[in-house]
């Protein structure tokens, strides 16, 4: 398959127009370094803006999607390569196996619970191989997250030299080049 990285991301846009326009540039940029998108296959909101985006630019995009949401978060009917599975466990671990690095833009709760995820299993090096983080930071969305991360660090509970951090960017050409480095 080459190179891929797996975005996480919203299933909705959000209140910022930036988020969308963020999601679409990055879909576009992962295009134009032939790098292969991996996504949760939905057709709407930051999903849709991404897979959208590398496929303006002429990319492959893989969608993975639980079989019950086809209907629920519309699947994207432009992906070509759509991998439909069982579970959201499933989803994350084939997204995992077909990616090279993550890349996190803007998102809620499962966003949030796919990054922690590959976070963790950096961290243990349950991949098998490093595979690096990035956080997309929007518009500031992920400060906090940032702050709680050099908290958690100063207090002991993650080593700096932890597999298992990210690296945080407000620059997405910055951030692709650290990830795919």
């Amino acid at each position: 398959m080459g190179r891929a990285v797996a975005v996480f991301c919203g299933s909705g846009l959000g209140d910022r127009p930036e988020y969308a326009r963020a999601a679409a540039a990055t879909g576009r940029a992962l295009a134009s370094r032939g790098v292969t998108l991996v996504y949760g296959g939905g057709g709407k909101g930051m999903m849709g803006a991404v897979a959208d985006g590398a496929l303006a630019g002429g990319g492959r995009v893989v969608g993975v999607i639980p079989h019950w949401m086809m209907e629920k978060e519309a699947a994207h009917t432009g992906v070509a390569e759509m991998r439909v599975v069982e579970t959201m466990l499933e989803r994350k671990t084939v997204m995992a196996d077909l990616a090279d690095a993550f890349l996190v833009l803007p998102g809620g709760l499962g966003t949030m619970d796919e990054m922690f995820e590959v976070l963790t299993w950096s961290q243990l090096r349950l991949h098998g191989r490093s595979k690096p983080t990035g956080v997309l930071n929007v518009a500031g969305f992920y400060d906090d997250l940032r702050r709680w991360l050099d908290r958690a660090t100063r207090d002991g509970y993650i080593r700096e030299s932890s597999a298992g951090l990210p690296t945080i960017d407000d620059d997405a050409d910055r951030l692709l080049e650290t990830l795919l480095a």
